[in-house]
């Protein structure tokens, strides 16, 4: 609520108990204010309950010796005043996890939505995690496969990385995460693999659109999802990652889990924090997101790793839409500084209706040389690579030459890197939204690409690779036309 409410001053706050009060001095926005109490301390969780009887939740933000402030997570519409009561709770907010949680959706906070009871807590994890030590952390080294081509092949998701995708409005970046949370598997078939989804002030629709896609493909008894709706207190978006984390954390460091947890939309994240600095009166910084936006937004990237040991890992891909496509605003600009890389989808192959709408060129996975080559995925698969980036860099400086002189006007060799990079853009790049590739598959439909270029122009591939990979223009044309 926008407008500020004070409490009668012959309502006074009461002590209840040691930890219990009575009766709120003020309430403006997410925030209740609290005068006249001690013994309570920053970030320890607190339950508001309402003179009917509802129990909200939320946490102290602030405490000085007149006041203390507090978060209610749910929203503070139809607060009363001298009616309401305040309990401190005495440490950190902790919610119930369990191995039972999968195939189960919830809200921010953990509590179910799918109708069904609440599983069995096999315990209470703090919601802010245990601070990983360094020193404990073992090096990312085997990929998740995808089953996207561009991924896979070309910006390999790599077993406890942090690789966000950078998207815009109106692109399909929803249909990718549905597709890649339904493919996503390990190599390993005797380790397990689960995905975490928490999605933060999406639309209705679009709720439905994954439920109904784990559904359907029978991933969702693997799957745990944390649904925050756009109609949800925004507050809750706040908590609702941090929520789906501790699960993940439970998972991958007591039960040995490689999981995989894919967070959607960062941006709607950034907003509710940034309305959350702006009701607590903080100095705005860029574009008024607090100061503090990218120690906030490592605190949750940052849960990610896999522990010397422990056998399990956790992996991220948080999904950030850049308004006007700006991918210098605030938060992918911080979150490209603490993550290991980003795939960025194009608006440009969006219109020419290539899925998934992945601009290669800026796109990066800085660990996958550490997860892919022989041993991973195949001996050759780096180099091609290499191979297939200087391409279709190539491309687009012929692609600017040709727009100033014209087709007719270009070399042989130009017009073969035009005929590679059309058959990169639409056999490479895009697939079927329920298309899983293999490695094999892409790796070998690399090579049928790149073989449409001359030999002589091949100088990131071996020699033995040539020999081995390389087609003949006529047979790599061929093979082309009947995929198509």
């Amino acid at each position: 609520m926008s407008e500020r409410f004070r409490q009668d001053a012959n309502a006074p706050i009461r002590r209840l108990s040691t930890k219990q009060y009575q009766g709120l001095r003020e309430v403006y926005g997410p925030i209740i204010v609290i005068e006249g109490i001690s013994n309570v301390s920053y970030d320890e969780a607190v339950e508001i309950i309402l003179p009917d009887g509802e129990l909200r939740r939320g946490h102290v933000l602030a405490v000085g010796n007149e006041r203390t402030l507090v978060e209610v997570w749910a929203g503070t519409s139809g607060i009363e005043l001298p009616a309401t009561r305040i309990h401190f709770v005495g440490q950190a907010l902790h919610v119930p996890v369990a191995r039972e949680m999968l195939g189960r959706v919830f809200n921010g906070l953990g509590e179910p939505i799918d109708g069904l009871a609440a599983p069995i807590a096999e315990t209470m994890a703090n919601v802010h995690g245990v601070p990983i030590n360094p020193t404990q952390r073992a090096y990312p080294r085997s990929l998740i496969v995808t089953g996207v081509s561009v991924i896979d092949g070309m910006n390999t998701l790599i077993r406890g990385q942090k690789l966000p995708l950078f998207s815009g409005s109106g692109l399909p970046h929803n249909q990718l995460a549905a597709q890649i949370a339904r493919q996503a598997h390990i190599s390993d078939a005797d380790e397990e693999f689960a995905v975490i989804f928490v999605a933060m002030g999406i639309r209705h629709d679009d709720a439905e659109f994954f439920r109904h896609s784990f559904e359907a493909s029978g991933t969702l008894s693997n799957t745990a999802m944390f649904l925050n709706l756009a109609s949800d207190a925004p507050m809750e978006r706040i908590i609702a990652p941090r929520t789906a984390l501790t699960l993940a954390e439970f998972l991958a460091f007591e039960h040995n889990m490689h999981v995989l947890v894919i967070m959607t939309d960062m941006t709607n994240y950034g907003e509710a924090l940034r309305e959350l600095s702006s009701r607590r009166g903080e100095v705005p910084s860029r574009k008024g997101y607090p100061g503090y936006l990218y120690s906030d937004l490592a605190s949750l990237y940052e849960r990610t790793g896999i522990l010397k040991d422990k056998g399990g890992s956790i992996t991220q891909v948080p999904i950030l839409t850049m308004p006007s496509d700006d991918i210098s605003h605030p938060i992918p600009d911080l979150t490209g500084y603490i993550t290991e890389g980003q795939i960025v989808l194009s608006r440009d192959l969006f219109r020419s209706n290539i899925y998934p709408c992945v601009n290669v060129l800026p796109s990066l996975s800085r660990l996958m040389k550490d997860g892919i080559g022989e041993g991973y995925t195949r001996a050759d698969h780096p180099n091609l690579a290499n191979q297939l980036y200087a391409a279709y860099a190539r491309v687009q400086e012929v692609r600017s030459l040709s727009a100033v002189i014209g087709q007719e006007e270009l070399s042989e060799v130009d017009r073969r890197f035009l005929a590679f990079g059309e058959a990169f853009e639409h056999r490479f790049i895009s697939q079927g939204s329920d298309e899983a590739r293999t490695i094999e598959a892409t790796l070998d439909l690399g090579w049928q690409i790149v073989s449409l270029l001359p030999r002589e122009e091949l100088t990131r591939v071996t020699e033995e690779q040539i020999n081995k990979y390389y087609m003949p223009q006529q047979e790599a044309e061929q093979a082309g036309g009947q995929r198509e």
